[in-house]
């Protein structure tokens, strides 16, 4: 196995005729590397913004049509799969892109757990509850319907995220939770595919902790729906295995600079940025993280075995003695 500092050494795409020391290059050879260097760097700073701002613009589109929801699905997917054509083109680590046999599990993991489990619950609590009584109309609703939409899906993102980031945080400190959320931390490589591998017992209290906030405040289902949307987009974006470089976008979205840190296998560094979408909630509470002047390590996952197979990885939370477990943040 290699060793973490000879991944972290692993370049990306670093041009073969770059000089190191005691090599000489042509003049003639320098020309075209250096050519893709700059092209692939300036990708790099536009990719993610790029990306999102294309997913979200598709979606309003399509919230505007007969089917608003099929038209999300199918960009969705798009949206996936061309993420997933940029990790091999642009990857931020190699070694990564190797197979850790987990493809068939993380598959499962998103279908059966983090997909079935949102939409049974979200569409059920948000959708259902909204057609028998308005929140809106609500004599506790005190949520701002006058603002134009899109000002009232940032304020539906802050307020989710609050619920989000203290969901998240408690499944790094409590270790009944950890236990569950183990089975996100577990991988040793980040890829799209990986995005939605979570425990449906994680996935429920990420859920109780954050929807029933938006419809405490009357929020309209258009908001439940940007939210929605907004966070499946970034949590694909987050986990990618794309060469980034998203500077002062660090500082207010969770971007997959910041993502790869909560990953690593250090605790003072795996129990930070807890924030789904933004980092409002890290910066206020003082868990971000990031170190412009290195790497995130390539080496992640989690110090505890981890069953390979799906099934085995649904009951491992439960067959796991209290007295043995370790929770990251001990």
């Amino acid at each position: 196995m290699k060793t973490l500092s000879k991944c972290l050494r692993l370049p990306v795409w670093r041009p073969k005729s770059v000089r190191t020391e005691g090599e000489v290059s042509k003049p003639s050879e320098m020309q075209p590397t250096h050519s893709a260097a700059g092209w692939r760097r300036a990708v790099s700073y536009v990719i993610w913004p790029g990306l999102l701002a294309t997913a979200l613009t598709l979606t309003g589109l399509g919230m505007q049509t007969e089917y608003p929801v099929l038209v999300f699905n199918a960009v969705y997917v798009c949206f996936a799969l061309t993420v997933g054509l940029f990790e091999r083109l642009l990857p931020h680590e190699r070694t990564w892109l190797e197979n850790d046999h987990q493809t068939l599990a993380n598959l499962s993991h998103t279908l059966l757990n983090k997909g079935l489990v949102q939409v049974a619950v979200v569409v059920s609590a948000a959708v259902g509850a909204a057609a028998v009584v308005d929140p809106s109309e609500a004599s506790y609703a005190i949520w701002p319907e006058s603002w134009p939409l899109w000002a009232q899906a940032v304020l539906g993102l802050v307020v989710a995220e609050f619920g989000l980031y203290w969901a998240h945080r408690l499944a790094h400190e409590i270790p009944f939770l950890w236990r569950f959320h183990a089975v996100h931390h577990s991988v040793t490589r980040l890829w799209f595919i990986n995005t939605g591998r979570f425990h449906f017992v994680d996935t429920f209290w990420s859920i109780l902790l954050s929807q029933p906030l938006l419809y405490v405040l009357g929020a309209p289902l258009d908001v439940f729906l940007w939210v929605s949307a907004t966070t499946a987009f970034i949590g694909i974006l987050t986990h990618c295995n794309i060469e980034t470089r998203t500077g002062y976008l660090d500082f207010i979205f969770n971007t997959p600079q910041l993502h790869r840190w909560h990953h690593s296998m250090r605790l003072e560094e795996g129990n930070r940025n807890y924030g789904e979408n933004l980092m409002l909630w890290d910066r206020l509470f003082g868990t971000y993280y990031d170190d412009p002047s290195r790497r995130p390590p390539a080496r992640i996952g989690i110090h505890e075995p981890m069953p390979a197979r799906f099934r085995d990885q649904l009951v491992y939370p439960f067959r796991s003695p209290p007295a043995e477990e370790s929770s990251p943040a001990e």
